[in-house]
């Protein structure tokens, strides 16, 4: 059998929430599945390191997927002509995007709706395509996967779709996400706040993540008592920051936030696992990665009360309000004063994160694709 996937989504070094839920199943999936061929359909010339095996055949689109316009073009032209041509039996997209009229199986993950309820999060009309087409993709699709049960009680409410056509399969974590020791921990705080203890944040710099609540949050935190503590923020801006830099400007305690872009797994891994607690105080989130990042470093959680993240942190963070920045600083006193709360929130999480793995995503997403050819 030919299964095509869409690979757009597979950037070297800038994989984010979407790449790494392609690459870390699709590696797997191509190696325990060599009796079929998989043909990876990439935007952009692609990286060898993602063509994980013999079973592989990448091609690349003349069109790169950069704007609802190419979109367009791109799926509801180009690719339903290379699955013809390449007499494909399956299309699988990762992320949501797909033709509206496909000619063969297909099976589309979609992570998460949160355009529908925050349109606001991104330009006018990339938001205009997501909430036209999107609700048509979800219903063309044979069947469809995402990434929590929050995430699908959402599409079925939203979309009026069937929850027997929806797979729950949830993130896993990066086995390079692991606690570090005293030594290591301390000459990461060295290099990231000058040996100061620290929060940190991980993840894109948009409106749901509430970037601008939890600045506030920490001013008052810092309000609160003679804390050493800094926050360091990780992640990049989606689309203007003008908003946070407008938070910024009115802290009182601005010089103890640091903001480091972007990082490289290892040196993900190295901030989180150095960090007194992980702060995600986000309005809206389909799973939250992060969270179990920060589990798998044995560094406790601060997250929020509403959509997947009570989920996937279970017992082992410490929920809030996230429209609430009296609720976010409280948490962040406990986590700074109370070593016995925080240590059971990192004996819980041991437990708690033996449910996300990406060995069995992967499993979870082929049992569902097959579904499909019974």
């Amino acid at each position: 059998m030919i299964i095509a996937v869409n690979t757009q989504t597979l950037l070297k070094d800038k994989l984010e929430g979407l790449g790494s839920f392609t690459d870390e199943i699709m590696r797997r999936m191509v190696r325990n599945h060599p009796e079929h061929q998989f043909l990876f359909i990439f935007d952009r010339d692609w990286d060898s390191s993602f063509v994980y095996a013999d079973n592989v055949i990448p091609v690349k689109t003349f069109l790169p997927s950069r704007h609802p316009v190419l979109w367009y073009s791109r799926f509801e032209f180009i690719i339903p002509n290379l699955l013809k041509r390449h007499k494909v039996s399956l299309f699988l997209s990762t992320d949501g995007y797909m033709p509206v009229h496909p000619a063969v199986k297909t099976y589309n993950v979609i992570h998460d709706i949160g355009f529908v309820h925050d349109p606001q999060s991104q330009p006018f009309l990339i938001n205009r395509y997501y909430n036209h087409y999107f609700p048509i993709f979800a219903r063309s699709a044979d069947r469809l996967g995402t990434v929590s049960e929050y995430s699908k009680a959402d599409i079925v409410r939203t979309w009026d779709i069937n929850p027997d056509k929806i797979d729950v399969i949830y993130n896993g974590v990066k086995t390079v996400f692991a606690p570090l020791d005293e030594a290591a921990k301390k000459e990461v705080r060295e290099k990231t706040t000058g040996g100061s203890p620290y929060f940190v944040f991980v993840g894109s710099l948009n409106q749901r993540k509430n970037v601008e609540g939890l600045l506030r949050a920490f001013d008052l935190f810092k309000q609160k008592g003679n804390f050493p503590h800094k926050l360091v923020i990780v992640g990049e801006c989606m689309w203007s920051m003008t908003s946070i830099d407008s938070e910024i400007e009115q802290m009182e305690h601005a010089d103890d936030v640091v903001f480091m872009g972007r990082l490289q797994p290892d040196a993900l891994r190295d901030v989180t696992a150095s960090a007194d607690a992980l702060v995600l105080p986000s309005f809206l989130e389909g799973f939250g990665v992060p969270i179990v990042e920060a589990m798998n470093c044995d560094v406790p959680v601060i997250t929020s009360n509403c959509t997947s993240m009570p989920e996937v942190a279970g017992d082992a963070g410490l929920l809030i309000n996230p429209h609430s920045d009296e609720e976010i600083a409280n948490a962040m006193v406990q986590m700074a004063t109370d070593a016995e709360l925080r240590q059971k929130l990192i004996e819980n999480a041991k437990i708690q994160r033996q449910k996300f793995s990406w060995d069995k995503s992967a499993v979870d997403l082929w049992n569902g694709m097959m579904r499909l050819m019974e």
